[in-house]
């Protein structure tokens, strides 16, 4: 049985990832539900508060991912879900 996790985390983007769609690849290619909790995007900076909920392995996956692509991931608490 997979345990599925749930992570809160601050998304800092840097100008030139603005225009990229970093939350849909993320949905998309790791799996991985997501809830905008807050968000403040404008031309040249922007952050996003999210909770992401999925697999411990995807997540995991998902913020390297994103570290990999330049975003600054900044945990904002953990905690694990048992189904």
């Amino acid at each position: 049985m997979l345990t599925m996790a749930r992570l809160r985390v601050r998304l800092t983007f840097p100008p030139a990832l603005i225009q990229e769609p970093i939350v849909y690849r993320l949905v998309k290619d790791f799996d991985i539900v997501i809830n905008i909790r807050r968000a403040d995007v404008k031309a040249d900076h922007g952050w996003i508060a999210l909770e992401l909920e999925g697999d411990e392995r995807a997540l995991e996956r998902g913020v390297k991912w994103l570290k990999d692509k330049g975003v600054q991931v900044d945990p904002i608490e953990r905690d694990v879900i048992v189904p």
